[in-house]
């Protein structure tokens, strides 16, 4: 929503306004999915069209049979959701669109789980070596298969009988600034002045008292232990660009979008229409409370 509010006041695309466009997870889902040409070579979809995907296509990415949800014993022995839903739903959004047919630059951030290392698809090093031109939708799908959710993705390499391991992003760059940013400066050397729009996707909320918890053991940490290391990420990252990025004499050149939720719509496969609506709610008071940054942002985006 705030990309569409971005759009909005410039009357441009994303993809004409930024010159490299950095996403982990779901945020690698939409970044890809602004740099994807239409027949004509135009951007296929508008950020607000995303907007609906998410609202539209959600029970579908998270769904699962009651067989399996038996068999997986809700979550305990088995991924929480089949790959199915969010595979068909990437097929519709993507087809066979690959990564060098990106309109701007694009890189997506997973995890090769066997290889122990992060694993980067680059749209520029895609136009450059068919080896790392991937479908775009297996970028997606790697990006977005957070552990316990969905199973890990295998994909598929040029290399006889190779293959990668890839896990979401998030475990090493949920906050993905940080990956565009050196990105951008090793594409631009010569360039000193840089500007990064960094959207968050809401901090999650539960705040942990000492008394409360110095006597858990490992089925109580296991929940929010992810919480507390992505938010530990999100603020280290939040931190290095500002200082990486600090006001310049034409103001601002870091600007940082992030909402706070709290415990009732923080679950990241909370598709219920009333709870897309309270999201929604939360975009809206956060865009309204931000006009100003969003506003210099858009008049440095038209400069």
């Amino acid at each position: 929503m705030v990309l569409a509010e971005i759009e909005h006041r410039t009357g441009k695309h994303v993809s004409e306004l930024f010159d490299l466009i950095a996403g982990t997870s779901t945020g690698g889902i939409i970044a890809l999915a602004l740099t994807v040409p239409d027949e004509t070579g135009a951007p296929r979809y508008q950020a607000q069209d995303l907007v609906a995907l998410y609202a539209e296509k959600g029970e579908r990415i998270f769904s699962r049979s009651i067989w399996h949800t038996i068999e997986a014993v809700g979550n305990i022995k088995g991924v929480k959701y089949t790959c199915e839903g969010i595979e068909t739903v990437l097929e519709d959004v993507f087809g066979e669109t690959r990564l060098k047919d990106a309109l701007t630059d694009v890189i997506v951030t997973s995890y090769d789980i066997e290889r122990q290392e992060p694993f980067l698809f680059k749209s520029i090093k895609a136009g450059r070596d068919t080896r790392h031109d991937f479908l775009m939708r297996h970028a997606a799908r790697s990006t977005s298969a957070a552990p316990t959710f969905f199973e890990p993705h295998k994909l598929e390499t040029e290399d006889s009988g190779q293959y990668r391991a890839l896990i979401d992003g998030l475990v090493f760059a949920s906050n993905p600034a940080l990956v565009g940013f050196v990105e951008a400066k090793n594409k631009y050397p010569a360039h000193n002045s840089f500007l990064v729009a960094s959207l968050g996707t809401g901090a999650a909320p539960g705040r942990i008292i000492y008394d409360d918890v110095r006597h858990w053991g490992v089925m109580q940490w296991t929940e929010p232990l992810l919480d507390i290391v992505l938010n530990g990420i999100n603020a280290a990252v939040d931190y290095q660009m500002k200082q990486l990025l600090p006001p310049q004499d034409d103001g601002t050149r870091y600007f940082r979008f992030q909402a706070h939720l709290d415990s009732v719509n923080e679950p990241m496969d909370n598709v219920e229409s009333s709870n897309i609506r309270t999201l929604r709610l939360i975009a809206e008071e956060m865009i309204g409370n931000n006009d100003s940054a969003l506003k210099s942002l858009c008049d440095h985006l038209l400069k």
